[in-house]
């Protein structure tokens, strides 16, 4: 974990009112840092997660919980508005994403752009050597003074997954103190702390969409979404009319009301033609995606082809597959393996064994086996 060698010095912990952060803070206390609690003030004053019984990460709950285990730790504790910045660079991208009919990745962008950018510049801006995090990843020094991003120990929780765009100096100014410790180990000493959080749930939802209702979120912010169109089956035949191609994503099954002889599944979206294609769990299936925006944390772009893992999920297991960049902005992979519903606007990680090498935004997914 970097800085484990430099106690006693200033690291701000992003506290998000959950038991992760909550002994993330604990650990660096017990290390001898002096350690400054803050949550970040996100949400839109007009979502109505400020209501205090909200329980998403950035509610008034969450920050009355986060004040309780600070004041616990005896450690001070802050709430920061970044509020602005997470509009522009999450929510907007969000909204935009879905209106082109692509599934954005919120929480990698809030990473990218809110947590280890804004929050670790307003850190170092107040003295703070470090920043910390409750993500379960590693983060390890080599010998030529780069850092490498590592997977967490507990394979069923790590999360190295949203942490692709971290950058070398980013990683050298952050602290991960669970990257070695499992869920339950975790909790437990949560318990043994008195903290509070000990048995508070896991969030599970984005934190700005209450309930998971994605369809409700986009018809109020851009009621133009709900425009009705066309549902093609893969010969180009319309089979039905779907509500808007912002309320479905790459693999879905619900929400389609078409009868058929076998299940049918959203297999593509064609937002200049505003129609949805529906095809067999077969159709989901592809070998090959181009992907842009791309990262690689303690690497340059590869030149030539290299073996890599990847995952397009953050929820699925990598498997084998071959990386090349087309240019520094363009990489190609494909599967050794067809990967199930890959998806425009997710993210694409690449990994050697337990090291991420990078990543990027899935742009295009073709269906057909490389030569």
């Amino acid at each position: 974990m970097a800085g484990i060698n430099h106690p006693k010095q200033k690291v701000v912990v992003a506290m998000s009112g959950g038991v992760d952060s909550s002994v993330a803070a604990a650990i660096l206390v017990e290390e001898g840092y002096q350690v400054i609690g803050v949550t970040m003030q996100i949400w839109p004053q007009e979502s109505g997660i400020e209501d205090a019984a909200a329980r998403t990460c950035c509610s008034l709950a969450a920050i009355n919980d986060a004040r309780r285990v600070a004041y616990k730790l005896g450690i001070p504790h802050y709430v920061m508005n970044f509020r602005e910045a997470f509009r522009e660079t999450v929510i907007d991208n969000f909204i935009e994403e879905y209106r082109k009919g692509r599934t954005p990745n919120p929480c990698v962008r809030c990473n990218r752009f809110i947590k280890f950018e804004a929050l670790l510049a307003k850190s170092r801006a107040l003295g703070a050597e470090y920043m910390a995090t409750g993500h379960y990843a590693r983060i390890a020094p080599c010998e030529d003074g780069r850092w490498v991003l590592k997977r967490g120990l507990d394979t069923s929780k790590d999360q190295s997954y949203a942490l692709y765009t971290l950058t070398q100096e980013q990683l050298a100014h952050t602290l991960l103190p669970l990257g070695d410790m499992a869920k339950d180990e975790t909790r437990r000493l949560a318990a043994h702390l008195g903290l509070a959080v000990a048995a508070k749930p896991d969030s599970q939802e984005i934190c700005f969409v209450e309930n998971r209702d994605y369809p409700g979120f986009l018809k109020r912010e851009v009621p133009e979404v709900a425009k009705p169109g066309p549902i093609l089956d893969t010969s180009g035949r319309v089979i039905g009319e779907h509500k808007g191609i912002a309320f479905y994503t790459i693999g879905q099954r619900r929400r389609l009301g078409i009868a058929a002889k076998e299940p049918l599944y959203v297999v593509n979206i064609d937002a200049k033609k505003n129609a949805i294609v529906a095809g067999s769990n077969k159709d989901l299936y592809a070998s090959k995606l181009l992907a842009s925006d791309l990262n690689f944390i303690s690497m340059n772009p590869p030149k030539d082809k290299i073996a890599v893992t990847a995952k397009v999920r953050y929820n699925m297991k990598d498997s084998p597959a071959f990386l090349s960049c087309t240019s520094d902005k363009q990489a190609l992979v494909y599967f050794t393996e067809p990967q199930r519903a890959i998806t425009p606007g997710q993210a694409v990680v690449f990994y050697r064994g337990e090291e991420v090498l990078g990543g990027g935004t899935i742009d295009t997914v073709c269906k057909e086996q490389p030569e």
